[in-house]
């Protein structure tokens, strides 16, 4: 056996069977290991950027590590943008990457890079396997390390002679560790806070504070000491619609952030952290709570969310409640295209139980606000702040969803980054909808553009528009495989997606805003 074959056993061994895929020459004996040896499902992306996306996105949605196949240290490099938002939602992934054979390196051939470098700046793990019969063993740490809760990035950097040599051994899974609870001082902390202060925020972050369970416990503990409750600006995953919380985020923009939270006194964290900007602005806080306001940690983002809620609700005596009422669906809608009526719109019509990606950028900003009436769903969102996820996301969602419908709420600019994935959501046939929000033009810069002071001239606007030439998304959907076709109301785009959601495979709207 070689390490190639360990290393597919190994990963099999380790509950991980499904490979997103760019490989390279030195990834050949892994490519034919995978051929021989049934059992993993392997997913073509056209760019690593989609294959490290999806990952992403299959994690979030079945807390499983898929492994990643990618090419030497420029491979890599190509799907660190999406590594990023994967590290900053907390997924856990495990990237085998393959490289120089050992006495190849010291020749410094082309591709010959610094990859555990490269890797480290997104990795938790990092290793570089030192011969064919350490190759399982390293695997089964890797996808240990994947799994540590909340989820961490594992890289796995495999010398090509590691693989094709032969005295490869098969290792089995290693034993999990239960996820941590929170400290009972943790929670005595948070109820003190509840008992005694006023303008008190919860917050509420990562996928166990987000969670149907955890917002049960929330929703107790806000009626019975009139706490507020907000989640992160940024979300792995809120699990969302009728019988759950309207819980709003904090908001993007750094004034409307900062005059959402001018009132808070104390703030205690779920899994969260304390709001700061994404960005530095002249004259501006990088913190956008009050200087004076205590902070709490009930849990970290490691830590059980739910048990620890439901145990501080317990300190407090909180009776249970039931969750608030949403008010009615809300119904298509059939005029101009606003953010307000398209959300009330995909509202109206997404099947129960859907997958909501979004990649909405500055048109999605006020999407929650409309939403909160629809069937249950979960909503996925852009974490790290590096933009071309949405359709990788989608992608890997869908895979991991099991015949789950995906929308997919695509800024236009965002979704060139990794169009490719396009091409593997119709070669899986994968059930899909993306909604390109075609505005022809990097509408978030314009915005942060005018954040600091000025308005862009036509030098600067040379920079921020798509529209000289036109981007074609029909064509271009088209061109990888996907039906598509164009909106320029509400009243079409609503026409398109009851029959995209009639569909199997995947289908995309451009709605020209």
């Amino acid at each position: 056996m070689n390490g190639a074959e360990s290393l597919v056993h190994s990963l099999l061994n380790s509950g991980v069977g499904l490979c997103f895929a760019n490989p390279g020459t030195s990834e050949m004996h892994f490519v034919a290991a995978l051929d021989r040896i049934p059992g993993m499902r392997c997913v073509l992306g056209l760019q690593e950027n989609v294959v490290t996306g999806a990952a992403d996105g299959y994690w979030r949605m079945t807390g499983k590590p898929a492994v990643t196949l990618l090419h030497c240290g420029p491979g890599l490099a190509n799907g660190l943008a999406n590594l990023h938002n994967a590290r900053r939602a907390r997924s856990g992934i495990v990237n085998c990457v393959g490289d120089q054979a050992s006495y190849h390196r010291p020749f410094d051939a082309p591709l010959t890079a610094d990859t555990e470098g490269l890797a480290r700046s997104v990795s938790h793990w990092v290793r570089t396997s030192a011969k064919a019969s350490e190759v399982g063993a390293d695997a089964a740490t890797a996808v240990h390390a994947a799994r540590t809760s909340p989820g961490q990035i594992a890289t796995l950097i495999l010398p090509s002679d590691t693989c094709w040599d032969e005295g490869g051994m098969v290792a089995d899974a290693l034993p999990l560790h239960s996820v941590p609870q929170a400290e009972m001082q943790a929670v005595r902390n948070a109820a003190r806070v509840l008992r005694s202060k006023t303008n008190v925020l919860v917050l509420l972050g990562g996928t166990m504070g987000t969670s149907e369970g955890a917002q049960i416990q929330a929703n107790r503990i806000a009626l019975a000491t009139g706490a507020r409750l907000l989640g992160e600006t940024s979300n792995a995953k809120f699990q969302r619609g009728q019988g759950r919380l309207q819980l709003e985020r904090v908001p993007y923009p750094a004034e409307l952030a900062i005059k959402n939270l001018a009132a808070v006194e104390h703030i205690i964290l779920v899994g969260a952290k304390a709001p700061i900007g994404f960005f530095a602005y002249p004259k501006l806080p990088s913190k956008h709570y009050p200087e004076g306001a205590s902070i709490t940690e009930l849990t970290r983002p490691e830590q059980d969310a739910e048990s620890a809620l439901r145990a501080l609700a317990e300190e407090l005596n909180a009776p249970h409640a039931q969750m608030p009422d949403p008010g009615p669906r809300p119904q298509v809608e059939r005029g101009a295209p606003t953010p307000e009526g398209l959300a009330r719109t995909v509202a109206a019509l997404m099947p129960e139980d859907a997958i909501i990606v979004d990649e909405a950028v500055s048109y999605g900003r006020g999407f929650f606000s409309q939403t909160h009436a629809s069937p249950k769903h979960d909503w996925l969102q852009i974490t790290g702040g590096a933009i071309g996820c949405g359709v990788p996301l989608a992608t890997g969602a869908a895979i991991g969803g099991g015949g789950r419908r995906v929308i997919a709420l695509q800024a236009d600019g965002s979704a060139l980054y990794t169009v490719q994935g396009l091409w593997t959501q119709a070669r899986e046939k994968l059930p899909v909808t993306t909604i390109i929000l075609s505005n022809r033009k990097y509408q978030i810069l314009i915005g942060e553009y005018q954040g600091v002071g000025a308005n862009p001239g036509p030098t600067a606007m040379n920079m921020l528009n798509l529209s000289d030439p036109e981007i074609g998304w029909v064509k271009l959907a088209e061109a990888m495989g996907v039906e598509a076709a164009q909106a320029t109301t509400l009243g079409q785009v609503a026409d398109l997606m009851a029959h995209s959601i009639a569909r199997t495979g995947p289908f995309l709207i451009e709605l020209v805003i």
